[in-house]
């Protein structure tokens, strides 16, 4: 368990992140009610949102640390592990379920070896579902990298992902 100093605006690591945190929970004057800005800080910060940093917004904002879980795992925004340097999300929607979507997931997570909600042994490629992406006249949908494309089929997506992987975007 990590060490958590009683001084709240401290970190026990010299990580300058947590003092940019800091001044962001001061903004908002340490209020339980900015909960969900300081976890969007903290993961533009640090990336993702780690067990240690969860602590230390719930003991900075006084909070039970279940409450503070709850929040960064309800909200799909919020990652609790590294994400990869590219980031494929396949719509599961009810349009996009019906048009393939399910067949889109199959064929990415064996062609990268990659389980849905992870990212591949060699950081490069987080796959994740969502509810909706509100698309669905062009289901079955996905984004890959910010980008999204319709009319999906397995032969598209792997093409779509393999550029990002190999130029960037």
């Amino acid at each position: 368990m990590p060490i958590i100093q009683e001084n709240p605006q401290t970190h026990p690591s010299s990580d300058k992140r947590f003092k940019m945190l800091t001044a962001t929970m001061k903004r908002y004057q340490y209020s339980a009610d900015a909960l969900i800005e300081v976890l969007h800080q903290a993961q533009e910060l640090f990336g993702y949102l780690e067990e240690d940093l969860l602590l230390y917004i719930a003991h900075s904002l006084k909070l039970p640390p279940s409450r503070v879980y709850g929040v960064a795992t309800f909200y799909h925004f919020f990652s609790l592990k590294q994400k990869g340097a590219h980031t494929c999300v396949v719509c599961m929607g009810t349009a996009c379920y019906v048009k393939g979507a399910a067949n889109l997931l199959a064929t990415l997570e064996q062609q990268y070896q990659v389980k849905i909600g992870e990212t591949t042994a060699d950081n490069q490629l987080s796959l994740v579902t969502a509810r909706c992406l509100g698309a669905c006249g062009i289901a079955p949908a996905v984004v890959v990298d910010g980008k999204v494309a319709g009319y999906q089929t397995a032969d598209l997506v792997i093409h779509r992902v393999e550029e990002c992987l190999h130029h960037g975007s």
